[in-house]
């Protein structure tokens, strides 16, 4: 089969756990803020909840197949209870599995995510995978690169390396530990993304910038490769640069007070993308990210919010009169 889009990212469950006691310190304008609780003793907190079959990669892959595209997944699960209860909940959202594959010896990735009001702080552990491309009997229209650990560097100039050789478009999504690992690492990877998707923070640790202004931003983000930069900045909305310009859009405003923030960027990022590979011209494209991701934080999990695509425009019609893309 040829898919429309292909994904690539490891593979989890995330443990949400509503804290009840605890205090954000921030540094001025909200900055490098900290979750603090009282140490050494016992903390009382309101819930646990366990999701599925999560991550940037399998959150994507969501995304697409809600949105009615053909979509797989390449990942990664342990031989145990977790894995096949992951690989069942992606088969179920109609995610191709046959490319995740099924190790004896190794555990499937399993995180925490502490709840606090409508923020959280992720505590992540990746299990050791052996990473390498699998055979593709059809090369996909999309690739989706996005959150993999810091020992996955080869492979992912391998997926940069066949989407070049093979006419296959590349969307890249950087994730801690790539960013992390800078963007000369990772120079094949980003000459070969048609798009690129990150918040400013994110932009200005892959630049190795303290720059401000988004505009510049995007220009150094465009100069390492990607045909199409995206950055968003929390609530002073989203901003794009391609050959025709700089874009910018308000974000799509909160129909209730968000639950949590957690998928707010993949949903973002990769519905996006699925509209692009429906045909939809760049900015029209992000709106519709805009709004999937206002879905997302009204629910606790990263998929459990994605719209299908009748309800996505259905939002989309409702749209306020100042939810417009400008020009800046």
């Amino acid at each position: 089969m040829k898919y429309d889009i292909v994904s690539f990212g490891d593979i989890t469950i995330d443990c949400f756990i509503k804290l009840i006691e605890a205090r954000v310190n921030c540094d001025i304008n909200d900055r490098n803020c900290m979750l603090c609780m009282r140490f050494g003793q016992k903390i009382p907190f309101e819930s646990a909840t366990e999701v599925l079959a999560v991550g940037n990669g399998p959150n994507a892959a969501v995304s697409a197949s809600r949105l009615g595209l053909k979509s797989a997944l390449v990942g990664h699960v342990g031989a145990d209870k977790n894995g096949s209860a992951c690989l069942e909940a992606l088969k179920k959202e109609g995610v191709a599995t046959e490319y995740v594959r099924t190790h004896e010896n190794i555990k499937t990735n399993y995180h925490y995510v502490l709840q606090y009001e409508a923020e959280r702080t992720i505590l992540i552990k990746h299990e050791k995978y052996p990473y390498e491309l699998p055979v593709f009997g059809e090369a996909p229209r999309w690739f989706y690169l996005t959150s993999l650990p810091a020992h996955a560097l080869d492979y992912q100039l391998a997926i940069a390396k066949y989407a070049q050789s093979n006419g296959v478009k590349l969307a890249f999504q950087p994730g801690t530990f790539q960013i992390a690992a800078g963007k000369d690492a990772l120079a094949s990877v980003y000459k070969a993304a048609d798009i690129f998707f990150c918040n400013k923070e994110e932009a200005q640790k892959i630049l190795a910038t303290d720059e401000n202004d988004i505009k510049k931003l995007l220009a150094g983000a465009r100069a390492l490769g990607p045909k199409i930069a995206v950055i968003t900045d929390g609530r002073n909305g989203a901003f794009m640069m391609d050959d025709s310009g700089c874009w910018s859009s308000p974000m799509y405003p909160d129909p209730a007070p968000p639950q949590n923030r957690t998928g707010a960027g993949d949903a973002a990022a990769s519905t996006m993308i699925a509209y692009i590979a429906m045909g939809f011209e760049p900015k029209d494209a992000l709106q519709r990210g805009l709004i999937n991701s206002a879905s997302v934080v009204q629910h606790i999990g990263a998929q459990a919010g994605l719209l299908t695509k009748d309800e996505l425009e259905q939002w989309f019609a409702k749209r306020p009169a100042d939810f417009q893309v400008k020009s800046f």
